[in-house]
Parts: C-alpha cells; structure tokens; sequence
C-alpha cells in the first residue's frame, strides 16, 4: 500500500490563491478610488500586478502537483523534497514581486526582488524532477 500523499503542495495552493486573489481586488480598489501610492509609480503597479498573476497561477499549479502526487512514483523522500522546491518557489516568485514593489525607486524594484529568480530556479527545479518522475513511473508501469 502507497503512503498518503504529502499535503504541503495542496495546502500552499490554497493559501496562494486565498491570498493572491484579495490582493488582486485590493489592488483594483486602489485604482478605482485614485490612491497615489498605487498610482503614482508605474513601477509599484506592474510589480503588484506580478505578485497578484503569479500568486494565482503558481497556487492552481501547487494544486495540480498536489492532485498527481501519487502517480509521480512511490518514494516519498523525492516527493517531499520536490514539494518543498515547489512550495519554496510558489510563494518566493509572489512575494519577490510584492515586496520588489515596496519603496522602489522609479525605475527600479526593491531589493525584494531578489526572491523572483531564486523562486522561479526553485519552480523549474521542481518541475523537471516531477517530469522524470512521471516519466520513470511510466516506464516502471510498461
């Protein structure tokens, strides 16, 4: 008998998306009603913008990893560490962008922005790991 799946994945996804999709009507909010921090810098607004696509896009992504653990091959030690990359990453790539856009200059992001690349290297080592895994637990299946 395969041991449970582990939840880290499903839970990050469904905290990703409670928290990203606030942020996406906060930040219409501050453009309906004119707020000159979110207006004033263009720079600030795409950067929030970043954070609120990315925070929902990586949380439904954690969700689908979540939903094929199982079938990504029966150790559990590969499983959890690819979870934890993916995890890492899901919530670096968002908050990279956030906080990027916090006390930015014009023209340049917040040293916060250091968290998108090292996020988006942790996602992508992820992914290529659940690829061979899916790969491998299909040829083990043959």
């Amino acid at each position: 008998m395969n041991p449970p799946p582990p939840r880290t994945a499903l839970r990050a996804g469904l905290w990703l998306l409670a928290v990203s999709l606030p942020l996406g009507l906060t930040l219409e909010a501050l453009h309906a009603w004119k707020v000159n921090v979110y207006l004033g810098s263009a720079m600030r607004r795409e950067l929030w913008t970043l954070a609120h696509a990315h925070g929902n896009l990586l949380g439904i992504l954690c969700l689908a990893m979540a939903a094929v653990a199982d079938k990504l091959g029966p150790d559990p030690v590969r499983c959890q560490r690819r979870e934890r990359w993916l995890v890492a990453g899901a919530w670096a790539m968002p908050l990279g962008f956030l906080v990027g856009g916090v006390l930015n200059r014009e023209g340049d992001p917040s040293f916060g922005i250091v968290l998108v690349p090292i996020g988006g290297v942790l996602v992508f080592v992820a992914l290529v790991q659940a690829a061979l895994a899916a790969r491998c637990s299909a040829t083990a299946a043959r």
